[in-house]
């Protein structure tokens, strides 16, 4: 296997004093062989989409580690499903949600072991008018939640962390409007206000623990969550349920399952939160999914 290393220096770990270069001579001490990441020669670095279109244009590459976040990987995604070269992920970012979901180490020395050791697997790829989501893509009042997200750099993810961060949206929850749209799947249109669309590529699981985990990453489905109204107290309970691992039956929480299906709104363009990553995109919201179109490298299996 060789492999380029694209890494993204924006990302959380980076800030602890983590270098590229002491990332790739971790991945040689391991064996692995190592291309040269395609900017090391230029006076400035490329931009990150840049630079993982040169990896995939290096001859004899098969797969590209991408050292980032979500948001991070979700770019990566856009341009290395269906290409026949492998993800590496090295997680260093702040909520890593894709590495959990694929039972990857958080640690970078774990991590880089799995690329070493691992094996293939293909996953789902969600679109969203051409642009991908490998976790969920989301509307609503989670969008201004990103605005905080720099607060929990570097923490874990726990009970804590979420009503901290549940008591900084619910400052924002009066003034916030509830949204009209039009949902179109199946045939049948429903009309919505609401204050949250969540569209999970899969679903989420349930479980002591797994916060915002998937129950699995290749089922072809998409699962949209939608809360026509979130008031702060159903948003602690959300916080609440999403620790104790029992959310799906909260009231107000509606959950359906749809393999493609249409947003419309009388809008110029909508807020959408893809991974992470917020972006305006113009209406009609077009989603479907691309079952296991992305291949990624993960743990081999326990026996």
């Amino acid at each position: 296997m060789r492999i380029v290393l694209v890494a993204n220096a924006a990302s959380g770990a980076f800030a602890a004093g983590l270098t590229p270069d002491a990332i790739r001579a971790r991945l040689r001490t391991a064996g692995l062989d190592l291309l040269p990441e395609p900017d090391d020669s230029l006076p400035l670095p490329l931009p990150l989409p840049e630079r993982l279109r040169a990896a995939l244009r290096m001859a004899g590459v098969t797969a590209v580690a991408v050292a980032g976040g979500d948001g991070t990987l979700n770019c990566a995604a856009g341009m290395l499903a269906g290409s026949g070269v492998a993800l590496g992920i090295l997680p260093l970012g702040t909520m890593n949600l894709l590495a959990k979901d694929l039972g990857i180490p958080l640690d970078l020395d774990g991590a880089i072991a799995v690329l070493a050791a691992g094996q293939t697997r293909a996953v789902d790829v969600g679109r969203l008018n051409g642009h991908p989501f490998l976790i969920n893509s989301v509307l609503g009042m989670p969008a201004r939640m990103v605005r905080h997200r720099e607060a929990f750099r570097g923490r874990r993810l726990g009970i804590p962390a979420l009503l901290r961060l549940s008591a900084a949206v619910v400052r924002h929850l009066g003034p916030y409007p509830r949204r009209s749209a039009v949902l179109s799947a199946g045939g049948r249109r429903t009309r919505l206000r609401v204050r949250l669309l969540a569209v999970v590529n899969n679903d989420y699981a349930e479980g002591l623990g797994k916060i915002l985990e998937r129950s699995q990453v290749d089922g072809g489905e998409l699962t949209l969550y939608i809360a026509r109204r979130l008031s702060p107290w159903r948003l602690v309970r959300l916080a609440l349920g999403f620790g104790f691992g029992r959310w799906r039956d909260e009231p107000g929480l509606e959950r359906r399952a749809a393999a493609r299906f249409v947003v419309s709104a009388r809008r110029r363009a909508l807020r959408v939160m893809n991974d992470g990553e917020v972006r305006l995109i113009a209406p009609p919201l077009r989603y479907r999914l691309m079952p296991r179109a992305l291949t990624v490298i993960v743990p081999e299996p326990v026996r």
